[in-house]
C-alpha cells in the first residue's frame, strides 16, 4: 500500500468546481481507496492504494471526478516522502515566517531547461520565487493577490499542471500522510 495526497486544481475556489468533502471521501472509497481523509475544503485528500501506478490513479481519480461533477479536474499525487523533501527542501523558510503568505506550487512535471533559459518564474520576482524539486516556492510578504501570478505564468509558458498549497496546508497533508 501506497498512502498518497492528492491536490485538486482549482476546486471550492471562487464558486467554481465545487465539489464537497465527503463526496471526495466516498468517491476516492468508492475506487477502492482506504483511510480516506480530506482537508480542508480545498481539494485536498489522502488515501492509501494498493496501486503504485501514478499515471494510471489520477486518470482514474479525474475521470471518476468528471463523471460524476461534468467538468474535468486537474489532479496531482505527493507520498509522504515526496512531501517532506518538499518541507526540507524549501529555501524560503526562514524569509517568511507566516505560513498563509507562503506557496508552495506543486508541478506536473519537471520545468524542462530550454523552456527554463527563456521563461524564467523567479524572474517574476528574484526575491521571492525559487525552485525546487518538482515544486516552486513562492514568498508573498504583502499577501497573495499582491504577489506575481507565477503559477498562471508556469502554466502558460510550459503547457503543466501547477496547484498551489499555503505553507501550513503543506505541513497539515505531511501530518495526515504521516499519521
Amino acid at each position: 500500500m501506497t498512502r498518497y495526497a492528492l491536490l485538486l486544481k482549482g476546486v471550492n475556489v471562487g464558486g467554481k468546481k465545487k465539489i464537497a468533502m465527503a463526496e471526495l471521501r466516498e468517491l476516492l472509497a468508492g475506487l477502492g481507496h482506504t483511510d480516506v481523509r480530506t482537508l480542508l475544503n480545498s481539494g485536498n485528500a489522502v488515501f492509501d492504494s494498493p496501486s503504485s501506478d501514478r499515471a494510471g490513479l489520477l486518470e482514474d481519480i479525474e475521470e471518476a471526478l468528471a463523471g460524476r461533477y461534468g467538468t474535468r479536474v486537474a489532479s496531482l499525487l505527493r507520498t509522504g516522502p515526496e512531501l517532506a523533501a518538499v518541507i526540507a527542501g524549501n529555501p524560503l523558510v526562514t524569509a517568511e515566517t507566516n505560513g498563509s503568505r507562503m506557496l508552495t506550487l506543486f508541478l506536473s512535471e519537471t520545468l524542462d531547461p530550454d523552456l527554463l533559459a527563456v521563461h524564467d518564474p523567479t524572474a517574476l520576482d528574484p526575491a521571492a520565487v525559487r525552485l525546487g524539486d518538482g515544486v516552486i516556492y513562492q514568498s508573498c510578504p504583502d499577501g497573495i493577490l499582491k504577489a506575481p501570478d507565477v503559477s498562471t505564468f508556469v502554466e502558460k509558458r510550459f503547457k503543466i499542471v501547477v496547484t498551489g498549497r499555503n505553507w501550513n496546508t503543506v505541513h497539515k497533508l505531511h501530518a495526515l500522510l504521516t499519521s
